[in-house]
């Protein structure tokens, strides 16, 4: 079960979703879902709608509610085509970490609101970029985030990047889950080996895994490299950190 809502922010509203199994008989533990760089599409409503079924409220926001509304890649298109991409990369060179902060205290104040979402722990996960987005909503909201979850994340420990979560990792207190698309150019193994490395030292109750042979984008269900065993795993691993941490 689906339904649409827009969350007052800072400068604008969040385009929503929240997403519940449709027996849901009241607040259920939450789940702040952050898609991948294409933007709300049909194969990340799937994917919302899976993670609920396994008994969490799930919010899923419009990354880029700063410039469109609802679907960024027009029907039909593809967020790897040509004259899709740059609009993307545009959109996305909009969500600096400021613009995240501001928008992760909006999410926050929706979960607190809306009836769905049961008090207590809240989890949060990414995609591709938004990798890094779930490990800075748990370093700035440490008291909050009691999960994160990473997956073919991009850029979490780039060496020229002032403002890389690697940076901030120090202040999570929630559990981390990391997996990795295995040569995965956006996260070449030096990235991942510094951002281990600052988690180990930060005292961060962390895993790390590398999907050998999924490729950068192996849950998309839309892309060309979709991996369904990779798929699989990962919401093998989603659930066993979101049952551990908030139930």
């Amino acid at each position: 079960m689906q339904r649409a809502l827009d969350i007052p922010a800072d400068g604008g509203t969040i385009d929503a979703h929240i997403v519940t199994p449709d027996d849901a008989a009241g607040p259920m533990p939450p789940v702040v879902l952050f898609t991948d760089i294409g933007g709300l599409r049909p194969c990340y409503h799937d994917k919302a709608q899976r993670i609920a079924d396994g008994g969490y409220a799930v919010l899923m926001p419009n990354v880029y509610h700063r410039d469109a509304t609802g679907p960024v890649v027009p029907e039909g298109k593809s967020f790897r085509d040509d004259d899709v991409r740059p609009t993307l990369f545009e959109y996305a060179g909009h969500l600096t970490a400021e613009a995240q902060a501001r928008d992760f205290d909006a999410l926050l104040r929706c979960v607190d609101h809306e009836s769905e979402f049961a008090a207590g722990g809240v989890a949060v996960v990414g995609y591709c970029m938004t990798g890094a987005f779930a490990l800075r909503m748990a370093a700035w909201h440490p008291q909050r985030i009691a999960a994160a979850a990473g997956f073919h994340s991009a850029r979490l420990a780039a060496a020229d990047d002032p403002d890389s979560p690697v940076h901030v990792v120090d202040a999570i207190e929630a559990r981390v889950y990391l997996g990795h698309a295995d040569g995965d150019e956006l996260l070449p193994p030096d990235q991942i080996g510094r951002l281990d490395a600052a988690l180990a030292a930060a005292g961060v109750d962390f895993t790390t895994e590398l999907y050998r042979g999924a490729a950068h984008g192996y849950t998309a269900a839309d892309a060309p490299v979709y991996n369904p065993t990779a798929d699989d795993r990962h919401y093998r691993r989603l659930f066993t950190l979101l049952g551990e941490t908030i139930g």
